[in-house]
C-alpha cells in the first residue's frame, strides 16, 4: 500500500511502485483533469506538480511522489497563482480544443511560482515541451503575462490594505 498526498488529501493505492502517477490519478482516483498524450514526456498533457515543480506524470512512478505534494489541474485554482492562469486563460480565450490546457495551465503555474515576472525567454523555456496542436501558443504566452500582472497587483493591493489596517 502506498500513500500519496494529492491535493492536500491522503489516498492509499494498492498498485505496484512504478506505475505512473498519471494512471494512478485517472484510473485509480478517478482525477481525469489529467491528461494522457504521449506517453513519453514529449508532449506537457500530463503535467502535474510535484512539491511545486512541473513534471510529466506520464512517466513519473508513485515511488517518486512518497512524502512528497502532488498538486492536480483539478486544485490549481486553489492558490492566486493557479486562479490567475486559470482567469487570463479564459479571458484571453485561450483553449481551442482544450485536450493540452490542464498540462499547459500547471506548468505555467509552476514558472510563475519561481518567476514572477518572467521574462518571454523565460516563458518560453518553461513552456518548452508543452505542444498546443490547435497552435494557440501566442495566446498562451500572453495570458501568461496577463496572469503574471494580475497576481502582482493582488499583491500590491493585499499589502497597501495591511499597510493601511495596521494604521
Amino acid at each position: 500500500m502506498t500513500t500519496l498526498t494529492i491535493n492536500g488529501k491522503q489516498h492509499q493505492v494498492d498498485l505496484p511502485e512504478d506505475t505512473p502517477i498519471l494512471w494512478t490519478l485517472r484510473d485509480q482516483l478517478g482525477m481525469t483533469g489529467t491528461k494522457f498524450g504521449c506517453g513519453m514526456a514529449l508532449c506537457g498533457a500530463c503535467t502535474v506538480h510535484l512539491d511545486g515543480e512541473a513534471i510529466r506524470s506520464c512517466v513519473t512512478p508513485i515511488s517518486a511522489a512518497v512524502g512528497k505534494k502532488i498538486t492536480t489541474i483539478e486544485a490549481v485554482s486553489q492558490d492566486n497563482v493557479g486562479l490567475a492562469v486559470q482567469q487570463a486563460w479564459q479571458n484571453l480565450g485561450v483553449p481551442q480544443c482544450g485536450y493540452c490546457q490542464s498540462g499547459q495551465i500547471m506548468s505555467a503555474t509552476a514558472l510563475l511560482h519561481k518567476t514572477p515576472h518572467p521574462s518571454d525567454q523565460q516563458i518560453r523555456d518553461a513552456m518548452n515541451g508543452n505542444i498546443c496542436r490547435c497552435g494557440t501558443y501566442t495566446r498562451i504566452h500572453a495570458a501568461i503575462k496577463d496572469a503574471a500582472r494580475n497576481v502582482s497587483q493582488d499583491v500590491a493591493s493585499t499589502k497597501a490594505r495591511a499597510a493601511g489596517a495596521a494604521k
